[in-house]
C-alpha cells in the first residue's frame, strides 16, 4: 500500500507543471493581447508643474506678454537661451538672418580652402558656417553627402558662396542667424537670446524671424525657456 500511494504521489508531483502549464497557456490565449511595451507616463517635478501653472496652455498670447511670461515661468538657475518652435503652413526655409541683437549663440566661420578640405578629409568639421568662392565649389562636391544634411553646404542663395568670402564672412559672424525648417517635416527650431536679456532685445530679435518665415506661412509659434513651459505666441 505503501509504495502504491508513493507512486500516485510522485505521479501526482510530475504532472503538475503540465497542468500549470496548460492553465497558463489557456489563459493567455484567451485573455486580450497587452503591447509589449507599455509606455510609462512621463512625470513631471515640483518646479516644473509650478511653472505650467502660471501658462494658460490653450491661450495665444502677444509676444510682450509672453516674453514677461517666459521669464517669470523659467526655473533654470542659470541664464539659458529662449528658444522659439514654429510650425509652418507648407513648404520649407533655409535663410541666415542678420538679428539686431545677439541670439546667445557663437559661431565659427570658416572661409574653404585646401586645409579645410584636409580636415573633412579626416572627418574634422569644427565650424558652423562655411563659406566659398566659387572656385572652391568643386573640391567641396565630394563632402555634399555630409555638409549639405548639417546645412552647412556653401550655397549661393544664402550668401554662402561669394567671390568675396572674406567679406562675406563677416556677414555670418555675430548676430548672425541660421533659420532652417527640419528635412522632413514643416518644423523650424531655433533661439531669439537668452533668458536674461532685455524683452526689448528678444522681441525685435522675434520679430526678425518670423518676418523671414512671413506671418502667413506660421501656423503656430510657441517660446520655452531651457527649463520652463511652451508659451504659445500670436504672430501678427
Amino acid at each position: 500500500m505503501s509504495k502504491t500511494k508513493t507512486k500516485i504521489i510522485d505521479d501526482s508531483i510530475a504532472e503538475t507543471p503540465k497542468k500549470v502549464g496548460v492553465a497558463v497557456e489557456a489563459g493567455t490565449s484567451n485573455s486580450p493581447k497587452s503591447p509589449r511595451l507599455a509606455k510609462l507616463k512621463k512625470v513631471r517635478g515640483k518646479k516644473y508643474q509650478e511653472a505650467k501653472s502660471k501658462v494658460d496652455a490653450e491661450k495665444s498670447y502677444p509676444l510682450p506678454e509672453a516674453l514677461q511670461l517666459v521669464k517669470v515661468a523659467s526655473y533654470a538657475k542659470f541664464g539659458g537661451p529662449v528658444q522659439l518652435h514654429i510650425v509652418l503652413t507648407k513648404g520649407s526655409i533655409n535663410k541666415i538672418l542678420d538679428l539686431p541683437y545677439s541670439c546667445g549663440k557663437t559661431k565659427k566661420v570658416e572661409v574653404a580652402s585646401d586645409e579645410t578640405v584636409t580636415k573633412m578629409q579626416s572627418g574634422k568639421i569644427d565650424f558652423d558656417v562655411l563659406i566659398a568662392h566659387p572656385s572652391m565649389m568643386p573640391k567641396l562636391v565630394p563632402f555634399a553627402r555630409i555638409l549639405g544634411p548639417r546645412g552647412l553646404m556653401p550655397n549661393p542663395k544664402n550668401g554662402t558662396i561669394s567671390d568675396n568670402p572674406e567679406e562675406a564672412a563677416k556677414k555670418f559672424g555675430g548676430n548672425s542667424l541660421q533659420v532652417k525648417s527640419e528635412a522632413k517635416a514643416p518644423l523650424v527650431h531655433t533661439t531669439i537670446g537668452k533668458i536674461d536679456q532685455p524683452e526689448k532685445e528678444l522681441e525685435e530679435n522675434f520679430k526678425v524671424i518670423t518676418d523671414a518665415v512671413g506671418a502667413r506661412n506660421i501656423q503656430k509659434a510657441v517660446i520655452a525657456a531651457t527649463m520652463g513651459p511652451s508659451i504659445k505666441v500670436v504672430v501678427a
